[in-house]
Formats: C-alpha cells, structure tokens, sequence
C-alpha cells in the first residue's frame, strides 16, 4: 500500500503547532517535563497523540469551504479551540497539584485505553470520507453519502471519537475538570451536528432523509 501526503503545508504546519501546543500546555501543568512523563499512561497518551498528528498527514481532511457551506456554524471552532486548550493543561495541573482528582493507576490505564479508542474513532472517518471530510460544515465538489460501515448505524463516528478521546485524556490525568471539560463539548457538537443535518438535508433530500431514519446520531439505540 502505498501513503502520499494530501495534506498542504500550511495545514500540516497548523496540524504540527496545535499538536506541540497542546503537549507543551500539558507538560507546563503537570509542572515540567519530568513529571509529566513520570507516569507510563501519560507517556503513552502523549505518543499516541504524536502518531495520531503524523498519521493525519496522511489524509485528505481539509478546512474547505467548499461549494456551499453554513457559515453560521462557525462559532463552534472557537469554542472548541478554548475547550481544547483548557483540556490540554487543567488536567494534568490537576494531576501535579492533587486538586479534584479520583482513583490511581486503574483511572490512568483507562484513561489511556480511552484516548486510544477515541482517537481512532475521530481520525478514521477522516480517512473514509477524504476530501468530503472539513474542519467547516461544508458541501464539497463531487460530494455523495457514505452509508455503509460506521456510518450505516451511527452518523457521527467522528465525533462520537471525539468526545471519548477528550473523556479519555482527562482519566489519565484522573482529573474531575477534564471530565467537565469534555463534558462542555457535547453542547457545541449538538449545535454542530444540527448544523450539518439541515445542509446535507437540504443538498440531498429523500436520500438523506431515509438514511437519517435508519441510523442513530451519535449512540446507537441511545441518541
């Protein structure tokens, strides 16, 4: 099988500075390098999060505004950038001052355990989707459904992804704040998922009316 790099440069500059800030923000609440790697589950959760960033250069995700897109969603994207950077470092200074934390190493390997599935979760669909997949709620050129696999019983895998790697990331710390932080994303990704449904409802029509009655939003059988 042969990997290209679709990503352009300057998403893959953007990509790169977000992961290093994101880990810097982390090491700087857990009081420095050393600590932050004193504990195995966070040393892993830092290594997948850096595999997580180099494999997404391979992708052909994008920030597209493609043929049409619902501009007036686009409050999210701060919110979730504020949610982001407070979850990249209140957890793990949490962790280093003891401060609403619960449970021990058990939490931690969950926690790992989490963040891995999550984040496979959030950057598969990526993959699947290709140059439909943007950080916008957007139509690309070309656009179609994808009704099979994950998507033939839940509409949002990546998203779904999303929540459980955040949920993930705040038990390795064993932080209670890294729980309401996730926690605090299910607002925004409701707004955007809405979003979302009203344009592809729209661009599509019986289609997508009939594929959005057979499957679930985000939980099977749940939500």
């Amino acid at each position: 099988m042969h990997l290209a790099l679709h990503t352009t440069p300057r998403l893959a500059l953007f990509n790169a500075a977000g992961t290093l800030a994101y880990l810097g923000l982390a090491v700087l609440g857990a009081g420095g390098l050393a600590a932050f790697l004193s504990h195995p589950a966070v040393v892993g959760a830092a290594a997948f999060l850096l595999a997580l960033a180099v494999t997404a250069l391979f992708s052909e995700g994008n920030v597209s505004a493609g043929e049409r897109e619902d501009r007036a969603n686009r409050w999210v994207l701060p919110v979730f950038g504020v949610l982001g950077l407070l979850s990249a470092w209140l957890p793990a200074w949490c962790d280093h001052h003891e401060r609403w934390v619960f449970g021990g190493d058990g939490v931690r390997w969950l926690g790992l355990a989490l963040f891995v599935a999550g984040g496979v979760l959030r950057l598969w669909p990526v993959f699947v989707l290709g140059r439909r997949f943007s950080g916008l709620v957007a139509i690309q050129p070309g656009h179609t459904l994808v009704t099979e696999g994950l998507y033939g019983t839940i509409r949002n895998p990546s998203y779904l992804g999303l929540l459980v790697n955040a949920l993930g990331w705040a038990l390795v710390f064993r932080s209670l704040a890294g729980v309401a932080l996730a926690l605090l994303m299910v607002p925004p990704l409701v707004a955007r998922m809405h979003a979302e449904e009203a344009l592809l409802g729209t661009h599509f029509g019986d289609e997508y009316a009939v594929y959005r009655a057979r499957t679930w939003r985000l939980i099977p059988w749940v939500y």
